[in-house]
């Protein structure tokens, strides 16, 4: 939590954005695992946190535009609450620390939006994703919960969208605290990858890391030999002699605020010559990507550019052929690449995208590309000094797309199929770092950063 005029000064800066109405902020709630008393892991509403700075479940933010008022709608613990809990500050007192002088029980607030709706008055409120939080908006503003669900506020939205996306210097600290910590999970990964372990035992050493140091992970850990599938989650083999294992995992500062980061490693401790030629070329697209991220420069045009460079190194490997700037406007390279160059980073790991995908990473000048593989950029508009953004390029080899291509003829004038079926099994390569956006460029975000040449990452294999 920051201090108290921070949410305040974000508070009427969102106010000064919105034309008028009532905005609501609903906390999130607790989600039972497998029976009501035992839930999952709490995280608070991102939007919530930013606005009110609370961690804390089933309360609501409410703003006035036209008149300035905010208050917190909670009810206080009960004596049997606290005999399971402990102690709790009021919320009368936490209210305060976030510069709220107003908090009354959650009875009341179908009072106030029931005299706001009489009055004519806009409800505003961002896309409800927790089932529990519909099933409230549904019962306060008397709508199903399908309508709830398509009547949020696009006003307040694009409000949000322009607040969060530039990050404040605190935010960037808190940033930079995640990515110390999820350079320590991935050092760990390092020194654990060898033949006759099992992602399992990786993935525990990297879990327990992430909530020592910091409020855990900021995503399931994808950590896996089977590196093509681009979310695995599953971490059931044991490392095997001339595989790759691809680590894609992140941070939790104690604020929140998220890393991610992705490195691949060869579970011999050396590459063959093929995953060099492989490994080489993806660090080269990313020194590319890195390269040309600043200030007004499309987020889409630089994954264009990046395609480029993967193109030309596949034609070298002889898996691409023909002309490669036709290649890259004919979305060939997406048999290769099926998804975007990087995204948005914050108190989200993918930061913002439960606002919407198309308001986060698009806008009037910046439409999505509808060919394969480019329509899963997730962040395609220019880019603008605070952003904070990933840069995670990867060469993929999927059995099934292989197969579906070259089935269905796609892309046949620039894809060498007998080259490219050659190498099903190989798995996948990735790199990923966190960058913020400078008003020259930019910098990668971390005290250090993780191994990244060949020469590197078998150095930190072998630095016990």
């Amino acid at each position: 939590m920051f201090e108290a005029h921070v949410y305040i000064e974000r508070r009427n800066k969102l106010k000064q954005s919105i034309s008028s109405g009532i905005l609501l902020f609903p906390a999130n709630t607790e989600s039972p695992i497998n029976y009501p008393g035992n839930c999952f892991h709490f995280r608070q509403d991102s939007s919530f946190l930013y606005y009110f700075g609370l961690d804390t479940a089933d309360i609501v933010g409410y703003i006035d535009v036209e008149s300035g008022e905010e208050l917190l709608f909670a009810d206080e613990l009960t004596i049997e609450d606290i005999v399971w809990m402990g102690y709790q500050p009021t919320f009368a007192n936490q209210a305060k620390e976030v510069g709220i002088h107003k908090v009354l029980p959650i009875a009341k607030l179908q009072d106030y939006l029931h005299k706001a709706v009489s009055q004519s008055r806009a409800v505003h409120y961002l896309p409800p994703y927790q089932d529990r939080t519909i099933i409230r908006l549904s019962q306060l503003l008397n709508q199903s919960p399908a309508q709830v669900s398509s009547s949020c506020s696009v006003e307040l939205i694009k409000a949000v969208i322009a607040m969060r996306s530039l990050k404040e210097d605190r935010e960037i600290a808190e940033i930079e605290k995640a990515c110390k910590v999820g350079y320590n999970m991935h050092i760990s990964a390092f020194h654990n990858c060898m033949p006759g372990k099992s992602e399992q035992e990786l993935y525990g050493i990297m879990e327990g890391i992430a909530y020592q140091q910091g409020a855990g992970t900021s995503f399931s850990t994808i950590l896996s030999q089977n590196g093509e599938t681009l979310h695995n989650y599953n971490h059931y083999q044991t490392l095997t002699e001339g595989r790759l294992l691809l680590v894609d995992a992140g941070a939790e500062a104690l604020s929140h605020y998220s890393s991610d980061h992705t490195r691949t490693i060869p579970v011999s401790g050396h590459f063959t010559p093929f995953q060099a030629d492989m490994y080489n070329l993806v660090v080269a697209a990313q020194a590319k990507g890195i390269e040309l991220s600043a200030p007004e420069v499309t987020n889409q045009s630089i994954h264009l550019a990046v395609c480029k460079v993967l193109a030309e190194g596949l034609k070298e490997a002889g898996i691409m052929k023909g002309n490669t700037d036709d290649a890259v406007a004919a979305g060939a390279p997406a048999l290769f690449l099926p998804c975007g160059l990087g995204h948005h980073m914050g108190l989200d790991v993918h930061d913002m995208e439960g606002l919407g995908e198309n308001y986060v990473g698009y806008d009037e000048n910046i439409k999505r590309i509808p060919l394969f593989g480019y329509n899963r950029l997730r962040m395609g508009k220019a880019l603008k000094p605070g952003m904070v953004m990933t840069v995670e390029p990867g060469v993929y080899f999927i059995p099934s797309l292989i197969a579906k291509w070259e089935a269905e003829g796609i892309n046949k004038e620039f894809i060498n199929f007998d080259a490219a079926r050659k190498k099903i099994g190989f798995g996948g390569i990735r790199l990923e770092d966190d960058i913020l956006i400078t008003p020259n460029g930019n910098r990668i975000l971390g005290e250090k950063r993780l191994p990244t040449t060949i020469e590197e990452v078998l150095a930190a294999m072998n630095d016990k």
